[in-house]
């Protein structure tokens, strides 16, 4: 296979049919990292039309519970023997440092074992009470269809199995987009899929950009459901072109997610550093280019300045290089655009009125931070409030901004205050509260005195403009498939209803 064939229908890889290609950069230093092909709309229906053939006449659908899972088992394990490769190949794509690459590609192969767990313990269907002995009642769940899996740029890998897993579990067929900024991984995924013996046409694969292959896709009268990861703006118009056909939208669209810290998590010298290490990652893991980031740190009053100084401290030694280098902590933004966007976020909120502790602006190069990278410096800015825009919207960047409250009526009200509602964060050693608190969190996760994980057998998502439906855990699952009632009448006898 050549470098550009990197669109797979029904069976084979091939180029775009335009002949188009893509140069895929580097983070780290900007050069050319892979060249891809460059799908369009004669792609897309190309492997819509492939992954309508298999489902509707293929075996895949069809294939035993018990075979479907031990398929996903051996993709897991082909997963652990690539781990190195794929890893390097998600660090350098991404910019993450190749530790985290590793740590996604276990976290991928511990999602397709965990969906292959759930279907093989599942039973043959709910049995419903009739009320009467003469009708054997049940529900039982079908794959829903044509699956168009829609995927963003941060976690390309982790994200892709998140929505890959289940279909797959469920027995449905599919089509993924990836980011066409980092489309690398999930191009050695499918050549996975297709060494664990899947059939053709399950697993279709078109490369290329949001418009016109995610538009595409999303209004395709052939698909049954279209599963998007990304930003909000992007993610309103998947749901508007899948309006017209009526087709299942799962959406996770982002979050601006609070960490807030009461005075009590840094009663010891042991507690507050604790504290603050965990707010630096849930800041800046992946240079902020994560959709639960704990953007926003809601600290106690009584302790802000010594908590937002000793972090700020930190945070100004964090080191910066390219990923794949020995000591580097945390990696270059994906691509240009992320960091002017970065630059001017930074810039709005300094015009604003807040203060910067740290950051603010790109490092001076080195050895392992080339000039032409995509580097940004850690940025701390205190004294912000809910009126500025860095404060509302999504950043994707290495951004933490600090706003203080007195009670706990005033924290919770002021991590509520967003029109996202992905995840949060409460520190505190009061039991009590840390129950109280998590409870009125209108966000789909609550960590408490934690922040970031999450595990394959609970669900994911979120409240308001963070999107619609679940991700992993059964509900991850129920995603995929259509409820059916089967209504059995083992006596049947005229009803009379008429008279004739």
């Amino acid at each position: 296979m050549s470098s550009v064939e990197t669109i797979h229908v029904d069976g084979a890889w091939r180029a775009a049919a335009s002949g188009a290609q893509r140069e895929v950069l580097d983070p780290a230093d900007a050069k050319t990292l892979a060249v891809v092909s460059e799908g369009g709309t004669e792609d897309t229906d190309a492997a819509v039309a492939a992954a309508r053939r298999a489902f509707d006449f293929g075996p895949w659908p069809h294939t035993p519970v018990a075979e479907r899972a031990a398929l996903l088992r051996r993709v897991a394990d082909l997963l652990q023997r690539d781990r190195e490769t794929i890893a390097l190949t998600e660090s350098r794509d991404t910019g993450k440092t190749l530790e985290e690459g590793r740590t996604d590609v276990d976290c991928v192969a511990d999602a397709f074992r965990y969906f292959a767990d759930l279907v093989v313990g599942e039973g043959p269907g709910r049995v419903v009470d009739a009320g009467t002995a003469d009708v054997h009642s049940v529900v039982v769940h079908e794959p829903v269809g044509v699956c168009a899996l829609i995927t963003p740029w941060n976690y390309p890998l982790l994200q892709a199995s998140w929505k890959i897993a289940p279909a797959l579990a469920a027995g449905n067929t599919f089509v993924i987009k990836p980011s066409e900024v980092t489309p690398l991984t999930t191009v050695q995924l499918i050549r996975l899929l297709v060494e664990a013996g899947l059939p053709d046409g399950v697993a279709n694969l078109v490369t290329g950009a949001g418009d016109p292959v995610g538009a595409r896709l999303s209004e395709h009268p052939d698909v049954d459901l279209v599963s998007f990861t990304g930003g909000l703006a992007s993610g309103t118009k998947v749901m508007q072109a899948a309006a017209p056909t009526v087709k299942k939208v799962a959406l996770e669209l982002g979050g601006k997610n609070p960490n807030v810290v009461f005075a009590d998590a840094c009663a010891t010298d042991e507690d507050f550093d604790t504290a603050v290490d965990q707010a630096l990652n849930a800041a800046f893991i992946h240079s902020g280019q994560v959709c639960s980031a704990g953007s926003r740190l809601i600290v106690e009053e009584s302790v802000s300045e010594r908590f937002v100084a000793e972090l700020a401290r930190r945070a100004e030694k964090i080191k910066l290089g390219r990923g794949t280098e020995d000591g580097v902590e945390c990696g270059p933004l994906v691509s240009a655009q992320q960091l002017d966007k970065t630059e001017a976020y930074v810039a709005s909120a300094l015009a604003e009125g807040a203060a910067l502790r740290c950051g603010g602006s790109q490092p001076e190069p080195n050895a392992v931070r080339p000039a032409a990278g995509y580097f940004y410096s850690p940025t701390v800015l205190d004294r912000c409030d809910r009126t500025m825009k860095v404060v509302r919207e999504e950043t994707f960047g290495p951004i933490l901004t600090v706003e203080t409250f007195r009670t706990e009526d005033e924290a919770v009200a002021l991590a509520n205050d967003t029109e996202y509602g992905l995840a949060g964060a409460v520190w505190t050693k009061d039991a009590g509260r840390a129950r109280r608190v998590a409870g009125r969190l209108r966000h789909g996760t609550v960590w408490i005195n934690d922040f970031h994980p999450y595990l394959p057998q609970a669900e994911w998502g979120g409240f308001g403009k963070s999107g619609i439906g679940r991700e992993l855990g059964p509900s991850g699952l129920a995603e995929y498939r259509e409820a059916k009632h089967i209504y059995q009448n083992l006596a049947p006898k005229p009803v009379r209803w008429f008279g004739g």
